[in-house]
């Protein structure tokens, strides 16, 4: 077993990414149940649903699962204590100060893994007391760094600057791409876009074959001074980039972005005006597939990378 298999229980170092509007049970649960660990998105989610789908996917699966919440949620005491009181062992959190709640957390009990994207935050995250750090790298769909650091050089990085293990995500979708994840130092994956076009995803029909109709350079990252975050180029998009060209203020791109567009774009299926949230990797997603057969392809894939190496030899 590998740090990541350990510490979470799992059989393959593949962890879902807790994505806004597509990370529900049934996904979460799929991803375990295939050896993966699964997390439900609770950053799209009121409490209450929250605590059902906590309940459902202890219903659909006997295999560790976790629950990925954004620290700046506004019910964030709320989720906590849901999280707790339903007795979920492992949280990913991000977006927010890692000290916030990861004593909390881990005096319950709770395997605690905070999302980053530099080395200065792994290390702070490594002094809040977390179990590992997930580094994702600037090619990540959805809410990203501001530092704009790749995952080919974020990894490696953020390595020689931690002991606790670490998890690669930014840009990973294949075998072959998790392989070189850990050649580059990590002990792990996290992988978000793959999963977001599966079959047990719980974004909108319209949403999944966007994203594999998505080619090289159809996504870019945008909002910079709110939350950077990447976006597939929709009539939405191209709204933000007129605006732009006006020198807009933060209240200006507040007011155009308005409410529940990710909603809009990745659940309801809102193509024009919704938000659409998907990675760079997305223009080598080709289809639909059910969860079990994205990591059984993955696993594979991995395999017979590691094979192929062999004649890299010198």
């Amino acid at each position: 077993m590998n740090k990541i298999t350990q510490l979470f229980g799992i059989k393959y170092p593949i962890i879902q990414g807790g994505m806004i509007w597509n990370s529900g049970y049934k996904l979460a649960s799929a991803v375990s149940n295939a050896g993966g660990l699964g997390l439900i998105g609770a950053g799209s989610m009121y409490p209450e649903v929250l605590r059902e789908h906590i309940r459902k996917c202890k219903r659909a699966t006997d295999k560790p699962f976790g629950v990925n919440v954004p620290m700046l949620y506004p019910n964030i005491e709320e989720i906590i204590k849901i999280i707790v009181d339903e007795d979920v062992k492992i949280v990913f959190t991000s977006a927010g100060n890692p000290k916030t709640w990861t004593g909390f957390l881990k005096e319950k009990g709770i395997t605690v893994v905070h999302v980053v994207s530099s080395s200065k935050f792994a290390l702070k995250a490594q002094e809040a007391g977390v179990d590992a750090v997930v580094a994702e790298g600037f090619e990540a769909g959805g809410h990203n760094g501001r530092e704009e650091t790749t995952t080919l050089t974020l990894i490696p990085m953020v390595k020689e600057n931690i002991a606790i293990p670490l998890i690669a995500a930014g840009g990973i979708a294949t075998g072959r791409g998790m392989l070189a994840a850990m050649v580059l130092g990590a002990d792990g994956v996290q992988v978000g876009s793959r999963f977001a076009a599966s079959v047990e995803s719980s974004a909108h029909d319209n949403f999944k074959k966007t994203i594999v109709d998505v080619k090289e350079g159809d996504t870019q990252l945008t909002l910079k001074e709110l939350a950077p975050v990447r976006l597939i180029k929709n009539k939405f998009y191209n709204d933000i980039q007129d605006l732009y060209s006006k020198c807009p203020t933060p209240d200006e791109l507040k007011k155009l972005l308005g409410r529940a567009r990710a909603k809009k774009g990745m659940f309801e299926g809102d193509l024009v005006e919704g938000e659409l949230e998907i990675g760079q990797i997305a223009g080598i997603i080709h289809d639909i597939k059910p969860v079990s057969e994205i990591i059984k392809n993955m696993i594979l894939e991995f395999e017979i990378a590691i094979t192929e190496m062999q004649i890299f030899k010198f």
